[in-house]
């Protein structure tokens, strides 16, 4: 393989010889045109067809485009090989007043090396409109001037060229005057104004006209000026130059404010009428870098010169009398060039990296270009002596980089070349374009990891595809050689499916993983990962890799008693005796997670009289927080939080209800009314203000009250059965402030030796199906019936 590519080397340079002594059959001349400012990406031509190539024959051979300097204006598309527009022309900006506007260009194949002649034509739009120096003219005309005289104008200018270029004037309709439009010998328009009627200043001293300039685009653009007559008294003699024509030379580096040359006018008229002043009449362009001093006649530079944007000046000075007369002259200002512009160097193409084994190698193709003119435009290039590196001439100011032989990696593995353009003007002006050079190698070192093995921590409950953390190798080789991919390599255990918990980027080494990770079910796991290169024959090397799962406080604090479920809710019983810091009741839960996220801790957070019980904080205890009095309400709704210490914490809560009783012989209300004497309780406030406000009126309705409710208790004492309640039921009718009789079951803690009970359930009488709503009704009133004592 390696004497193929030697061979094939050879062939390259014989190649090169043979198309140098060809040049002429290949180097013919291909033609291209484009309007201006079309659009970026536009379609040129197909070289592929201009070239009478097949096809994929150019992106084989490295087909470039190259133009002089450091633009470029055409693009190849490497698909179709189509020769596309790279920018937005603007034909004023490439050529100026030029045309026709062709920019060169060559089409360069690298293998085997061959040029290509070639021209991009920029075709003018009208895209700019007539437009004159001033937007006035002032002309001075005596009344003794006779009609047919003519008044040449200030010409208008037009980038554009060819038919879009500045065609014709017009002037506003008047009586006295209309204009021509004359070819100058370089082809531009000039307006002369042409008296046709005799002026009169006593009849009007002044007339005001519009001059316009008109193109010969489609649609046509047009500029407009005005035109101020001032008409005088007569005067007979007008102003003469000494010359009819001055030529000057003037150096394009000349400092701002330099004299140019001084022109000179003499009029034969005396007082003002002999009195001469100086301005610049035609002006070939708006932004002209020239200025004159009107009374000596002295033309100085106002914006420095350069070369190579204009060459030379064509300047038309007009002298006028006090009596408006006028005489004009011409000027001719020609540029010389001075060596102010450095050679560019456009670079065409750059081998790198260069292989060592072969003998001879072409590292890069290159241009040269000097914007000056004659000697300052010669250029000549070379390189650094002590580098194997040769220079080699070619045609049309193209040069070739070649090394000496064959290079050896192992001494010097990167070169840095400076190439050096210097042109043979006065002085002597030079560009540096450094390249830098890699030299290849042989696939001779393994990748090899940063570290023999990894450890990398994730939480649980992990998203899928999360980043686990990186594995990283490196190779000493360079390219392919150096390009490393990683993969998962099978563990020893075959149980453990790797490949569903995680996944590797072959590219960078970035570790995922595939699933939500469990930590009760996984807590840690290992694999091995392997860094293969893309050398020929491949090296690789190993790395170990072990994933710790760490837990997650994804579970809630679950409370055991009391039990949350729905049901019955169970109530505890607090005697009003009962000292500050009694236990109520303890509150116990447990957390399915470990370490800090399963440690819980308990709060009261709500209460129904805050500030009477308290919750400990490590172990769920509730206990009275002061002694308890008899204005304190009888039942009690208490919610306790229960959270871990995870971060964020998860939290529970439980709601206990606490029943005040004295001696376990307070009645006790289902859990269903709590919230209705609650509510009783808050309107009471209400009816005792009332009750105070109205007392004298009340006293006898509660005479009259007290009567009734005594015979009404006869009534129901004949109802009630006689005889003594069973020996389970407890009756406390008539205790404390308490109205109603109540008959409650009384229930033990099994096997306590205590007497606490475990609830109070009211009984109820069981009536038959067969009663109807009357016999029901009167039951539930015999349960809740009003006992006044």
């Amino acid at each position: 393989m390696e004497q193929t590519k030697v061979q094939h080397k050879k062939r390259q340079v014989e190649s090169f010889i043979i198309l140098m002594f060809l040049w002429e059959v290949g180097s013919e001349s291909l033609q291209y045109s484009v309007l201006e400012e079309t659009e970026s990406g536009t379609f040129v031509a197909n070289l592929t067809k201009e070239l009478g190539l097949r096809m994929g024959e150019l992106a084989e051979r490295g087909a470039r485009v190259v133009f002089k300097g450091n633009r470029q204006h055409l693009q190849l598309d490497p698909q179709t090989q189509d020769l596309l527009l790279n920018e937005k022309l603007d034909r004023e900006e490439l050529c100026g007043s030029t045309e026709p506007c062709v920019l060169p260009f060559q089409v360069l194949l690298q293998n085997p090396l061959q040029f290509f002649q070639a021209g991009l034509r920029v075709r003018d739009i009208n895209d700019h409109a007539p437009e004159f120096p001033t937007r006035e003219m002032l002309l001075k005309i005596s009344e003794i001037t006779a009609p047919g005289k003519i008044f040449p104008l200030k010409m208008a200018q037009d980038l554009d060229t060819g038919s879009n270029s500045l065609q014709s004037y017009r002037i506003s309709p008047n009586p006295h005057f209309h204009v021509l439009t004359r070819n100058r010998s370089d082809g531009r328009k000039i307006p002369e104004l042409v008296l046709d009627k005799a002026l009169d200043r006593e009849e009007q001293p002044q007339h005001r006209l519009t001059l316009m300039a008109l193109d010969g685009g489609s649609p046509p653009r047009s500029g407009t000026a005005e035109i101020q007559i001032l008409v005088l008294d007569s005067n007979d003699n007008a102003p003469e130059f000494a010359q009819e024509l001055y030529e000057v030379q003037v150096p394009e580096n000349n400092p701002l404010g330099s004299l140019v040359v001084t022109v000179s006018a003499t009029d034969l008229d005396e007082g003002s009428f002999g009195e001469v002043s100086y301005t610049l009449f035609q002006l070939d362009d708006i932004n002209q870098p020239f200025e004159i001093n009107a009374i000596t006649g002295g033309i100085r530079l106002r914006r420095t010169l350069d070369f190579e944007e204009f060459q030379a000046y064509h300047v038309e000075v007009e002298a006028t009398d006090g009596g408006g007369l006028s005489g004009k002259c011409s000027l001719f200002i020609k540029v010389l060039d001075v060596n102010d512009n450095a050679p560019e160097l456009t670079m065409s193409s750059l081998t790198s990296p260069i292989p060592e084994n072969l003998p001879e190698v072409i590292v890069a193709v290159f241009s040269v270009s000097d914007a000056d003119f004659g000697l300052n435009q010669q250029v000549v290039c070379s390189v650094d002596d002590n580098l194997p590196f040769l220079l080699r001439p070619s045609i049309e100011n193209f040069y070739t980089l070649v090394t000496e032989g064959a290079l050896d990696r192992e001494s010097r593995a990167e070169y840095t070349i400076t190439i050096t353009a210097t042109d043979l003007g006065t002085p002597r002006l030079k560009t540096e374009h450094k390249i830098t050079v890699l030299v290849s190698d042989v696939n001779d070192n393994a990748p090899t990891f940063a570290k023999t093995s990894y450890s990398f921590f994730i939480r649980e409950n992990n998203s899928p595809a999360l980043h686990i953390g990186s594995v990283s190798a490196t190779d000493r080789d360079s390219g392919t050689n150096a390009q490393v991919t990683y993969s998962l390599l099978w563990p020893q255990d075959s149980h453990l499916p790797i490949a569903s918990l995680v996944s590797i980027n072959a590219a960078n080494g970035h570790l995922f993983a595939l699933r939500s990770l469990d930590y009760e079910a996984l807590r840690v796991f290992e694999f091995r990962v392997g860094a293969v290169d893309a050398g020929s024959p491949a090296l690789s090397s190993e790395a170990l890799v072990r994933v710790v799962v760490v837990d997650d406080n994804d579970n809630s604090p679950f409370v055991l008693y009391p039990l949350q479920n729905g049901s019955a809710p169970c109530t505890e019983l607090v005697p009003r005796a009962a000292e500050a810091g009694y236990l109520v009741t303890k509150v116990v839960a447990v957390d399915g997670d470990s370490g800090q996220n399963a440690w819980l801790s308990y709060q009261l957070l709500k209460a129904t009289e805050p500030g009477l019980f308290s919750v400990w904080a490590h172990n769920g205890e509730v206990r009275t927080g002061r002694l308890l009095s008899e204005r304190d309400a009888t039942k009690h709704r208490l919610v306790v939080l229960v959270k871990d210490n995870g971060e964020p914490s998860m939290s529970a809560t439980v709601t206990l209800h606490v029943l005040l009783v004295d001696g376990f012989s307070q009645p006790y209300l289902p859990l269903s009314e709590v919230a209705l004497e609650d509510a009783q309780a808050d309107s009471l406030t209400v009816y005792l203000v009332i009750a105070l406000a109205s007392v004298s009126s009340l006293f006898l309705f509660s005479v009259l009250l007290f009567v009734a409710v005594r015979l009404c208790r006869k009534n129901r004492a004949t109802s009630m059965p006689e005889g003594h309640f069973p020996g389970h039921l407890v009756d406390v009718s008539g205790t404390r402030t308490l109205s109603h009789n109540y008959q409650y079951e009384v229930c033990l803690t099994g096997g306590s030796g205590s007497s606490e009970f475990k609830f109070l359930k009211p009984i109820c009488p069981n009536f038959p199906p067969q009663e109807t709503g009357r016999a029901m009704e009167e039951n539930l009133t015999f349960r809740n019936s009003v006992q006044f004592s």
